[in-house]
């Protein structure tokens, strides 16, 4: 099965929109981990659960993002000698890339485990939740080698134009990850430990048959045991994109993280709120992140070739319909956060604290989906030091300050 699109031909709104939907979906597949972890917790276990498993599961979706964005630069990378027709460098492009990041997850094994009181007590856990906050984090963290490799095969294929592989891969892991919750915390009680056994759970299962899914298709290219090895050259171009959008990244989580921090200091109910909240909102956030993945994958080919006006031709087009996209959620976020965070929680506190902080998110809905789609454009043109100074700049002029 032939695995590779390419974007420098034909026409522009279908395969955009065709690429974006396949993304959308697994976005909304992958938003599911935390959001059925913090639905079974909060159906089956307790307020200590719920503020758990949303402290620790906000500290390692920081940290996922951050290698997300870094594989950024192996979808930028691949997606480019696409363009331009060198096809045959995908090999060395992908080979160099499991081992970059190989290393980085074994480093991250050992590395968050460790670290995982110091990251529970600088985030103002709650004092009752603490120790529950700490163990999924270990858990979750003794597991980042199978999450990095679940995250670098999404990029691989959004680099070659494919987002249908992503999608089954995460839909693999999403399903396993509801019987797992289901299995380990309504019927073994393990509570906030049961949903992090689940999540690791999930996705080794899913990057074991993506594996298998990768062996049966067509690939543009050809890849060898022999071109999984370090390579300078490819390092240095999937970093010089990775890099700067990753420190983006960190530097947007930690000012979220502080944030949370703070909502932790005014106690259970205010932590427990903020982080049914923070779930509904990530489901918000799918749209914006769906048209931001497209784009740069879809610039990269056409910068590639030297398409330059056809590439900002996409990026309006994206711009209207996602702006679009933001008003109607907008008026969900607005007018009807309560029943949106009815489906996570049924205390009436929680419900009360997640939809203060709804209605004073939903504006932002509007102008994430315009921001997301330039985003997206200069991550495929290359020009990431660009993308991660305006997010550092809005991250330490207004957001933490203002918090």
């Amino acid at each position: 099965m032939e695995t590779h699109k390419d974007f420098t031909e034909g026409k522009i709104i279908g395969p955009l929109f065709g690429f974006v939907g396949p993304i959308l979906f697994a976005l909304f597949l992958q938003a599911m981990y935390g959001a059925v972890d913090l639905m079974v917790v909060g159906k089956f276990g307790t307020s200590v659960d719920v503020s758990a498993v949303s402290t620790g599961s906000q500290i390692m979706n920081s940290i996922t993002y951050m290698i997300c964005a870094f594989a950024m630069g192996t979808t930028v990378t691949l997606g480019q000698k696409l363009g331009e027709g060198e096809a045959k460098q995908g090999g060395r492009i992908v080979g160099a890339s499991i081992v970059l990041f190989l290393v980085i997850g074994v480093v991250m094994m050992i590395l968050v485990p460790v670290c995982a009181g110091g990251l529970a007590t600088l985030m103002n856990a709650p004092e009752e939740a603490l120790s529950a906050t700490i163990a999924y984090i270990r858990i979750c963290g003794a597991g980042s080698i199978v999450i990095i490799a679940y995250n670098l095969i999404g990029s691989i294929f959004r680099g070659l134009g494919d987002s249908r592989t992503p999608l089954v891969t995460v839909a693999i892991a999403c399903v396993c990850n509801i019987l797992g919750d289901l299995l380990f915390v309504a019927g073994f009680g393990m509570g906030t430990r049961g949903t992090a056994v689940a999540t690791v759970m999930a996705q080794t299962v899913s990057v074991l048959i993506s594996f298998q899914l990768i062996r049966r298709k067509k690939l543009p290219f050809e890849l060898s045991r022999d071109q999984i090895r370090p390579d300078v050259q490819i390092t240095k171009s999937v970093a010089s994109v990775g890099i700067p959008l990753a420190l983006q990244d960190l530097i947007l989580s930690i000012s979220f993280l502080i944030i949370l921090a703070i909502v932790n200091s005014l106690g259970l109910v205010a932590s427990a709120g903020v982080g049914v909240a923070v779930k509904v909102s990530s489901f918000i956030m799918l749209v914006p992140s769906s048209f931001s993945q497209a784009m740069s994958a879809f610039t990269a080919q056409n910068y590639g070739a030297k398409k330059y006006g056809r590439a900002v031709r996409s990026l309006w087009y994206a711009i209207g319909t996602s702006t679009l996209l933001g008003i109607a959620l907008f008026y969900l976020a607005f007018f009807h956060g309560d029943i949106l965070v009815g489906i996570f929680s049924s205390d009436a506190e929680v419900i009360a604290a997640a939809s203060d902080y709804l209605k004073a998110y939903a504006i932002d809905c509007i102008f994430i989906c315009f921001l997301f789609c330039f985003t997206g454009f200069f991550n495929g043109i290359g020009a990431t030091k660009f993308v991660m100074t305006q997010g550092i700049a809005a991250a330490f002029l207004v957001r933490i300050p203002v918090a």
